[in-house]
């Protein structure tokens, strides 16, 4: 499997993750990210030995784009305090179902996780395991059935995107969990990390990485602009 590697240096580790594989082991046993990179840093490298790479976040299995992992532990240490703070900036761009109410706006509802579905709910802000969820979007372009919206993170919880956009009337396209009886079977889901923006773990350099999704369908029928700013 081919992996893009947008960067590298000896702390960090950036690449474009392919749709459709997931980020670490998981119960289907299916190639993931991680064991591929270090697999292939310690074929690079000629390693002895166990390969160390640091997890700093994660993209749903569907979802592709940019990605940044940590080479050394204190890189990983720092980008966890950095993602922590609220310092790391990610953007994504989404094709929705429909058309928002509003052009640009903020998002914020309360989630709750049934881990034992793996589905998010939007619940009542006093409700227990409560967790408070906030996204900025903007319409970039629209066709009579479709919008393509870049959004903006301020939290980072478990399938935010896919939740929020969904419970404001425009479910993401090929989202079969959060927007079952709009989308078909087979469909992939329509939601790309887009853009990365974090302070280099030692250097302090800002760095921004950006990556555009495959021109296929539904990205193909929208305009996708490689400069997109909230």
């Amino acid at each position: 499997m081919h992996i893009h590697i947008l960067y590298e240096d000896n702390h960090l580790l950036v690449v474009e993750k392919p749709v459709n594989v997931p980020v670490q082991e998981d119960a289907s046993g299916d190639a993931d990210l991680l064991t591929l990179l270090k697999d292939d840093l310690k074929r690079r490298y000629q390693k002895q030995g166990n390969v160390f790479l640091g997890l700093v976040h994660r993209l749903d299995r569907p979802v592709g784009g940019v990605m940044v992992f940590a080479k050394t532990s204190k890189a990983a240490s720092r980008l966890a305090d950095v993602l922590r703070k609220g310092n790391m900036r990610r953007e994504y761009l989404a094709v929705v179902r429909g058309k928002p109410s509003k052009r640009q706006a903020t998002l914020e509802h309360f989630l709750w996780k049934d881990s034992r579905k793996n589905k998010v709910h939007v619940v009542g802000s006093k409700s227990e395991g409560a967790k408070r969820a906030i996204l900025d979007y903007k319409v970039i372009d629209q066709t009579a059935d479709h919008s393509l919206v870049a959004v903006t993170l301020q939290t980072g919880r478990s399938h935010q995107i896919r939740v929020q956009l969904a419970e404001n009337g425009t479910p993401l396209y090929g989202d079969q969990k959060y927007g079952k009886g709009l989308n078909r079977p087979g469909e992939q889901l329509a939601l790309w990390a887009h853009r990365l923006e974090f302070p280099h773990p030692t250097t302090k350099e800002q760095l921004c990485f950006e990556s555009l999704p495959p021109a296929v369908l539904p990205w193909q029928a929208l305009k996708k602009e490689a400069s997109i700013r909230m």
